[in-house]
């Protein structure tokens, strides 16, 4: 078996696309594995949606404990070209969540995919955020002056939405400093969109290895207090992946094959008192939800790869049980129909 691609001229530029990012992205996080870690390279990883026959997915995981907390680096392309019953034709993306091991060195968040319908129609969802354990005002500029640079004349617009999706209304805080989140994006000229996507996954990627480098050459120490401060907000990041993130939940309720790739968002630990402190402010159902999480963690808070096969199943339960639920699910200024687009 074997990972069959989408046919479509534009499906295929989306994955030419997103798998140049990804390179990019493998080759410069090597290098900096290679400089200042293990030097152990990222391995790919390949999984099939059907056997193969409705595409599938590639992620490069991270290998160097010494720099890297938890990393991976996903490209997929789902499609139903052969399948009348679906209204999407096919969905290329490339996801990626970078957690250093050094609490000193902030953890990004980068999402890119082409959603293409039956019917012709088309669009973008362009993510990227920056979530440190310990802000730092200078990475932030760094950051949002690559956001700017990227987003031209989106820049307002995407920071706007991105606001308003990392936000957790439990905590009555965001995850993460420097949102930015385009939702159903397209213009009039499909190769100015493609561009711009291109474009702005380049830049932000070599502006994020840019704050890597500067922050572990200048910041490489850091106390028992600063571990802390990382594991309560890596216990954060986890809450509002499982419990808020519209994109995870969607690809849980889609299918099941590739529970291990939709999870590596996750960090290697969490604080689970903390995370069980949060599940009187959570709203019902999505309590039961939070109970349900903490019970599968275990007391230390490892996410390994079985709880992590288990929590996806969690979320997966939850919201077929409460499908009403979704509505407390986060959202840009338009609610994406993904789980629709593959069951309908």
């Amino acid at each position: 078996m074997s990972l069959i691609f989408a046919k479509s001229q534009d499906a295929k530029k989306a994955y030419e696309l997103v798998r140049s990012l990804q390179t990019r992205f493998v080759e410069k996080l090597n290098d900096l594995s290679e400089k200042f870690g293990e030097d152990k390279k990222f391995e790919e990883v390949i999984w099939l949606r059907n056997g193969g026959t409705f595409g599938g997915g590639s992620r490069f995981e991270a290998r160097d404990e010494i720099f890297f907390n938890r990393a991976s680096v996903n490209v997929s392309q789902v499609h139903y070209e052969d399948d009348s019953t679906k209204s999407l034709d096919s969905a290329t993306a490339i996801s990626t969540i970078i957690h250093p091991k050094n609490p000193n060195l902030p953890s990004i968040h980068i999402h890119i995919s082409l959603t293409i319908l039956k019917d012709g129609n088309s669009y973008w969802r362009i993510m990227a955020d920056l979530n440190p354990s310990i802000e730092n005002i200078e990475d932030k500029k760094v950051f949002e002056k690559a956001i700017k640079e990227a987003s031209k004349e989106t820049f307002e617009e995407g920071v706007k939405q991105g606001e308003k999706y990392f936000f957790i209304p439990a905590l009555n805080r965001h995850r993460g400093i420097s949102h930015f989140y385009l939702e159903n994006y397209k213009t009039q000229d499909k190769e100015k969109d493609f561009a711009f996507a291109l474009n702005f996954g380049e830049i932000i990627i070599d502006r994020y290895i840019l704050i890597l480098k500067n922050a572990f050459l200048n910041r490489q120490t850091f106390s028992v207090q600063d571990i802390k401060k990382q594991l309560d907000y890596h216990t954060l990041y986890l809450f509002q992946v499982l419990t808020l993130d519209r994109g995870t939940t969607s690809g849980l309720l889609v299918h099941n094959e590739n529970d291990i790739g939709i999870m590596g968002s996750l960090p290697k630990f969490v604080n689970k008192k903390l995370l069980e402190s949060w599940i009187e402010k959570v709203p019902n159902p999505q309590d039961k939800l939070l109970l349900e999480i903490t019970k599968t963690i275990n007391d230390n808070g490892l996410i390994d790869e079985n709880t992590k096969k288990e929590l996806a199943q969690v979320v997966r339960n939850h919201y077929q049980k409460y499908p009403d639920s979704l509505i407390y699910q986060a959202s840009g200024n338009t609610i994406p129909t993904t789980v629709n687009n593959h069951t309908k």
